[in-house]
């Protein structure tokens, strides 16, 4: 993917921000229905229907081969779809034909993936994800009895500002070097309540950097 934001709270509550997120990037506003696969974590699945809920959307959860038949439907009501990728299971689907499928349709495909089968898998920015979500716990973060662990979300840079939390950047500082900084922040409490993208994008900055230092070694 082009660029990733600078953590979130977790897998679920970031599965509920690409589902919200696509939702702000469709092009049509008629639509309002996102189907999730029921290879998706429960916990995952939970925590969106909340937020659908609340919003208005129609949360329909199926598996994959129905999805497939869903999207090529003319004329539906469809915005989004979220899959899991390895699944709850374990299993590594191949979702490139139902990326593609959901592409030609105008229909926006969400990953959830994880960072360390990404290693070995093909990753889901190569089959043509529009967003990809997930944990980083397994990518050096201790198990820490159940959390907390650090989220992130990837899209397209043509997508950078409708997505949720922070966007570090690269700069220099007042000795010509190059330095980090914040670039961009979407949070309610920080900017505009109408210009926001999301009001619960909570950092796990410090386990962030853990999985970042992870990656590093």
């Amino acid at each position: 993917m082009e660029i990733s934001n600078a953590s979130l709270l977790d897998e679920s509550t970031a599965c509920a921000e690409a589902m919200t997120m696509a939702l702000n990037i469709s092009k049509n506003n008629d639509k309002m229905r996102f189907i999730v696969s029921n290879n998706v974590n429960i916990n995952n699945i939970a925590v969106m229907k909340t937020r659908a809920e609340n919003i208005g959307i129609t949360l329909d959860i199926m598996n994959d081969a129905d999805i497939l038949k869903s999207i090529k439907e003319p004329n539906n009501d469809i915005y989004g779809v979220l899959v899991q990728y390895p699944t709850m299971n374990g299993a590594i689907n191949d979702y490139t034909s139902l990326c593609s499928t959901a592409k030609d349709n105008d229909i926006k495909f969400i990953c959830c993936t994880d960072l360390l089968a990404c290693c070995v898998i093909t990753p889901p920015g190569e089959f043509g994800c529009d967003i990809v979500v997930g944990s980083s716990q397994r990518f050096g973060v201790p198990m820490g009895y159940g959390g907390p662990y650090a989220a992130f979300l990837a899209t397209k840079k043509e997508f950078m500002r409708k997505m949720p939390g922070r966007i570090i950047g690269v700069s220099k500082d007042t000795r010509n070097k190059p330095a980090l900084r914040m670039a961009l922040q979407t949070r309610e409490q920080h900017i505009r309540r109408e210009k926001a993208t999301s009001n619960i994008c909570t950092a796990q900055a410090l386990l962030a950097n853990v999985a970042a230092a992870y990656g590093i070694w």
